[in-house]
């Protein structure tokens, strides 16, 4: 059996000396200094994490309530965005205990008390309103500047869509390069959006927290509604009891608290500004502040950079002209040549009256009826009408039969269902009544498609009516079999399309034994109705033709 064998001895390194062990450790010994070397970090950070906490708690403990903390913003702005995201806070039942409750506003009970958010031209854009100046004797403002419309554009690139604007077929018919810019494809359907998104943002914390009021029912109300919502800022709504069904569910899927009180819009008003002084709202109108002025503003930028050798833009001037004001401003900045052009219902000549008057005129009522709505707004203050007065070229009034036919012709060619803000602008070129414009280039403001169907039943009837695509007559027939079949197959030839016939015999006193016939038909256009007439009147000598 072998011996043992000799196990080789390493070797020591050159310049050891004689007997001395090697450096390299055994595997175990190497793991345990890792381990130590672990321990000692984690500790370390830990020490540090720890002193960084209790000297943040003893800052803390240390600091008064109210005060501005250094290296804390004192912006009232940032502090509202910094509320952005958080949840709304629970309202108390206490704070809605006279919602709804039947009060003696009705009666003339209510003071005038008002409270808005006011602007000064000076003022930077992100300042939040001073409360000590939310009174009724409101600074005047001098006019708008181009830095604030800046400002608001940048303020609301990611919340508010940037809308198309497009050539228009109905330039050919028309003779003038019309370019659409189609704000009405903003989500609740209204330019107003930009303004009251700027309005919102500028509202301190504290004011975001206990919410805000209005008391319309115009496209003001529902842009409120939604954008405050999505700020996560309480919003309640006054609208009279005469309110479409519709326009008060559009609020409500919005987010708003909707209410209804008072047979007028101002009886709504009245129980808001009390609910808002009572419970700590802030009650929010179409004003002409600085921050709702910028935010409208923001269109005409969007339509300068849109269209390319731009040489005058149409806009709606009835209500408020916050819009016209706004973007006129911007305009004449970026290009004086420009024109601007406001347009009005010639029933509401708000901006006409001041500019001959000096002042607007004093008890100027809205128009009750929902066609009217966002075009018969009271003016809030003389700055809106100032600002318009000085930069605009040029301002027009149109009937009521214009802006029927303008909403038709986007209805035909744009496939666009605006109400009569939206169609205003092109109807004063469907009117003939800026015939200055032919040949240039020009870009009209439709901004505004909030319409209940049945009232849009009434619009496009009427409409359909007054450009002669619909035909009233009336003719004498003999009472006898075939007489009225004759009639029909001369509709059917021409292509008339049959909408009503009546037949009356007992009260047809000119002959005996006929019978008087009268026929609503439908037509393709004008030349097509004025062929039909012809016809008729040829065949038929007692022809009696209803005129619109």
């Amino acid at each position: 059996m072998d011996g043992p064998q000799d196990v080789p001895r390493p070797r020591a390194r050159p310049g050891s000396p004689p007997g001395s062990r090697t450096s390299r450790l055994p595997p175990f010994a190497a793991v345990v200094g890792f381990l130590l070397h672990l321990f000692v970090y984690v500790v370390v950070l830990l020490y540090s994490y720890a002193e960084e906490l209790f000297a943040g708690k003893s800052e803390d403990e240390g600091r008064k309530p109210g005060a501005v903390q250094q290296g804390e913003s004192s912006n009232p702005q940032e502090g509202a965005l910094r509320n952005c995201g958080r949840s709304p806070p629970a309202i108390h039942p206490e704070r809605l205990k006279d919602f709804g409750e039947e009060e003696d506003c009705l009666n003339g009970g209510i003071g005038t008390w008002e409270m808005k958010i006011v602007g000064h031209g000076e003022e930077p854009l992100r300042g939040a309103p001073d409360p000590s100046g939310l009174t009724e004797n409101r600074p005047r403002h001098k006019l708008l500047r181009y830095e604030d419309i800046k400002a608001a554009a940048l303020q609301i690139q990611m919340r508010i869509q940037k809308t198309p604007c497009t050539y228009s077929r109905l330039s050919k018919q028309y003779g003038t390069e019309i370019y659409l810019k189609k704000e009405f494809l903003q989500y609740t359907g209204s330019v107003k959006e930009r303004g009251v998104f700027c309005l919102l943002t500028s509202l301190h914390q504290d004011q975001q927290r206990k919410g805000v009021i209005v008391a319309t029912d115009c496209n003001f109300s529902m842009a409120v509604a939604y954008h405050a919502t999505e700020l996560h800022v309480p919003v309640f709504v006054i609208m009279p009891t005469d309110t479409s069904p519709a326009r008060v569910k559009m609020c409500r899927d919005y987010g708003a608290m909707v209410l209804a009180f008072g047979g007028t819009v101002e009886d709504s008003r009245g129980h808001a500004q009390k609910l808002a002084q009572k419970n700590g709202y802030l009650y929010l109108e179409e004003e002409d502040s600085t921050v709702f002025l910028s935010g409208l503003g923001t269109l005409g930028l969007e339509i300068f950079e849109q269209v390319p050798q731009l040489e005058a833009v149409v806009f709606p001037a009835g209500g408020h002209c916050g819009l016209l004001a706004g973007s006129a401003a911007a305009l004449k900045h970026l290009n004086p040549r420009i024109s601007v052009i406001g347009v009005e219902a010639e029933r509401f000549p708000i901006l006409q009256q001041y500019l001959k008057t000096g002042h607007p005129i004093e008890g100027q009522a809205c128009c009750s009826h929902g066609f009217y709505r966002d075009v018969s707004g009271p003016c809030f203050g003389n700055s809106t009408l100032e600002s318009a007065g000085q930069l605009t070229d040029r301002i027009v009034t149109v009937s009521e039969e214009d802006i029927l036919l303008a909403m038709l012709r986007l209805l035909e060619y744009e496939r666009a269902t605006v109400d009569a803000e939206g169609a205003i602008g092109l109807a004063a070129l469907v009117a003939g009544k800026l015939p200055e414009l032919k040949g240039r280039r020009v870009a009209v403001a439709v901004c505004s498609a909030n319409l209940e169907l049945p009232l849009l039943r009434q619009c496009l009837d009427r409409a359909s009516t007054l450009d002669a695509r619909k035909c009233k007559f009336s003719v004498r027939l003999a009472d006898s079999p075939g007489e009225l079949s004759k009639l029909l197959d001369l509709l059917a030839r021409e292509e008339a399309r049959l909408l009503d016939l009546q037949q009356e015999r007992a009260f047809v006193t000119s002959e005996l034994f006929t019978t008087k016939v009268t026929c609503v038909a439908e037509t393709g256009d004008r030349q097509h109705t004025a062929r039909l007439r012809s016809l008729l009147h040829q065949r038929y000598p007692t022809l009696v033709w209803k005129e619109r």
